[in-house]
């Protein structure tokens, strides 16, 4: 009777889960992406640690300060800190008295993204939630007092149209450990072993996020961390196993090779359509991951660019994981809050395009410029994201081929255009003479071939 019940408990496993993953990259790169990531397309990145509170330079401020000594970060702390100032002095100023994780949600919603995924962990190894190994350098123990993880987690899944992803660094810059297993050459594994693997388990059992992303391998390969062993049972066994996405920064040699989606290198924009999934993760201001207080203008990118970045990676086959970098004290800087509420005035217009679409045959048009492609073939429809209104009244669209009697075209946000057929294919769509105040939108357009191959 005893083995009866384990197996049904086995049959009901396997029910569940699926397949069962081996510890190897064949079995875990076997593993279909859950739909709902390919569907999402656009998520917002949240750089928030102990770096926040120098806010000058870059994230990686320890790393360039004290170990490369490079001249600006020397020169800062010179300026502005005593000569006994430690890196770990910072801790107890990241104080996040303004945090609010309603607020934040409430901003990331209304930029029509779908997923937002918190750096957990940076490679100072400072954690935003209780680590059991990561004394008194945890936000709980020090700085916020507050289980920060915990706060956006509950402010994600109460808001309800939002998916909760969790950034996690796999080595830490100066811990002992690494440090002692790197000099070994990683034939020792303390580190991963007392360190990177216990919080892993840890913030999938008790967080639940469905997007993983893993980051700073230290040049280190996957066996050192144990990837694929982590990775299977995150796949097989984890409360998230069924939903869970994870990224392709796994151990040295890993990246756009293997994981769930490829990201293959910080701001990747192919510009042609790939074969694996892929996301391009980049950043608003684009200097840095981090809040820099001396940030000038320039260095932000406009709604323009953020929109034109958006549409090229959804036409290649990507999500776009947008960045922002809250401040010390835990405020969303008004610049950040005006992108993502722009992205999310534009994406109420423009969805249709973006949400639930899949890379067409052509991804951008291949005579006229600025003009990207993305479909939804079930519904034999193309969409055209004209990143320029062009100024002769019509445009013309190479590559779509119109079907006599089905063809319709409109434009998002206004209604029916007139258009006519060119040979041997495309079309030539007559664009409306509207006011600024008339436009659908303010920065790019999208018609809606309708009945087209």
């Amino acid at each position: 009777m005893g083995a009866i019940v384990h197996l049904l408990a086995f049959i009901v496993l396997i029910g569940i889960s699926g397949a069962r993953y081996e510890p190897n990259w064949e079995s875990i790169d076997s593993r279909p992406l859950p739909e709902w990531y390919d569907q999402a397309k656009f998520g917002i990145f949240i750089h928030w640690g102990v770096f926040s509170v120098p806010s000058f330079g870059s994230e990686w401020f320890w790393w360039y300060w004290q170990k490369q000594k490079q001249k600006p970060y020397v020169d800062f702390m010179q300026r502005n800190y005593p000569p006994d100032f430690k890196y770990q002095d910072f801790a107890p100023l990241f104080t996040a008295e303004f945090f609010d994780a309603k607020e934040w949600t409430d901003i990331f919603a209304s930029s029509g993204a779908k997923y937002i995924v918190l750096t957990t962990k940076h490679h100072e190894g400072f954690t935003l939630w209780g680590s059991k190994t990561s004394w008194n350098w945890n936000a709980v123990d020090v700085g916020p007092k507050r289980d920060v993880v915990d706060e956006v987690a509950s402010a994600v899944r109460a808001q309800g149209d939002l998916r909760l992803g969790l950034y996690h660094s796999l080595f830490e810059w100066f811990n002992p450990l690494f440090e002692q297993d790197a000099a070994n050459l990683f034939k020792t594994n303390y580190f991963p072993t007392m360190k990177t693997l216990p919080e892993l388990y840890e913030l999938i059992v008790k967080y639940k996020p469905e997007v993983l992303w893993s980051d700073g391998d230290g040049d280190a390969p996957d066996k050192y961390w144990n990837s694929t062993g982590f990775l299977a049972w995150l796949y097989n066994d984890s409360p998230v196993r069924d939903t869970v996405v994870t990224n392709d920064r796994w151990g040295y040699g890993s990246i756009c090779t293997h994981g769930g989606y490829y990201t293959c290198s910080d701001r990747y924009q192919p510009g042609h359509l790939l074969k694996h999934k892929w996301e391009n993760c980049m950043t608003i201001d684009s200097k840095s991951w981090g809040y820099r207080r001396n940030a000038p203008l320039r260095d932000y990118l406009t709604i323009e660019q953020l929109v034109a970045n958006l549409v090229e990676t959804v036409s290649c086959g990507g999500n776009l994981l947008m960045n922002i970098g809250p401040t010390h004290d835990g405020r969303i800087a008004p610049i950040f809050e005006e992108r993502l509420r722009q992205m999310g005035q534009w994406l109420k217009v423009n969805g249709e395009a973006i949400y639930n679409t899949t890379a067409w045959r052509s991804q951008n048009d291949s005579v006229t410029p600025n003009i990207w492609y993305t479909s939804k073939p079930t519904e034999k429809t193309v969409f055209a994201v004209l990143l320029k209104w062009p100024g002769n009244g019509s445009v013309i669209l190479t590559e779509p081929v119109a079907l006599p009697g089905l063809t319709k075209v409109d434009l998002l946000g206004h209604g029916p255009l007139q258009w006519e057929p060119l040979s041997p294919r495309g079309l030539r769509v007559t664009l409306p003479q509207l006011s600024f105040s008339q436009m659908p939108c303010q920065w790019a357009w999208t018609l809606g071939v309708r009945g087209a191959r």
